[in-house]
């Protein structure tokens, strides 16, 4: 089976770049797939596409280095065991709150009997290799997102899933859940704080920590911080930010920054 190239950078010690695709569009996730990013997210929950777009967004990233991954609209074992079978070799989950989250979310990725995941991989034996029903327990990467105050309360038990292989945090929602304004790189103490205590858990758990970010800057910065899986901000936000760019030089002006630190 075809290798996944996060855990290999992972256990290496080094951070992974993610790219994130809002935009619905397969020649989208070929260009961004072509730029460098270890992996790329096709964002099922907050982007603009539907599964049909997705599966040929997926064979666009095929034919790229960058390992393809999705953040699934809800925790719905079917909607996850379809974009495996797609051909995602990781699965961002958002909203898990519980424990219970955490082991439906991870048993649905893993085949019995280590979970509940049904077989007919289709894609993801097209991508994966012949191989892939024997191996893909061991190479698809699972994270849970922890962007809710029952969430940061259930931390510790979430992190220690069985087959759970890592954290990504939402920030702009755990802003909301904290009782502050979205915004991905909050100086919010209340927000710092459970941030920190989120990297840490996982340090000590072995576990991926992921994180969404509003620029590259950002991206570093949560780096030096402890994360292993950085994302720079999505498709969508950067051709608005290349566009404005680009038209304030042709108006010999500067590109004014945008207002918001959401990233969206």
């Amino acid at each position: 089976m075809r290798q996944n190239r996060i855990k290999e950078i992972w256990a290496a010690g080094e951070t992974a770049v993610n790219g994130w695709l809002a935009i619905p569009s397969p020649y989208s996730a070929e260009v961004m797939g072509h730029q460098g990013f270890d992996a790329v997210t096709i964002d099922m929950q907050h982007g603009m596409m539907g599964f049909d777009t997705a599966v040929s967004m997926f064979q666009a990233l095929s034919a790229t280095p960058t390992v393809p991954f999705a953040r699934v609209l809800k925790n719905d074992s079917g909607l996850i065991m379809q974009l495996l079978d797609a051909g995602a070799y990781g699965i961002i989950c958002p909203m898990v709150s519980t424990p219970e989250d955490a082991r439906q979310f991870v048993a649905a990725c893993r085949y019995p009997p280590q979970g509940v995941r049904s077989f007919g991989p289709a894609r993801g034996l097209l991508y994966g290799g012949a191989d892939y029903f024997a191996n893909a327990d061991d190479e698809i990467i699972t994270m849970a997102m922890i962007e809710t105050r029952e969430g940061l309360e259930n931390l510790e038990e979430i992190v220690a899933t069985e087959g759970l292989d890592g954290i990504y945090v939402g920030p702009n929602d755990l802003c909301l859940a904290l009782g502050v304004q979205p915004n991905a790189e909050s100086t919010e103490q209340i927000v710092q704080d459970a941030i920190e205590r989120i990297v840490d858990c996982c340090r000590v758990a072995g576990k991926g920590i992921g994180v969404f970010c509003s620029s590259g800057e950002a991206a570093a910065m949560r780096a030096k911080q402890g994360f292993n899986l950085v994302t720079p901000s999505n498709d969508a936000n950067l051709l608005s930010k290349a566009a404005r760019a680009e038209i304030a030089t042709a108006r010999g002006k500067t590109a004014e920054k945008p207002e918001s630190g959401s990233g969206y």
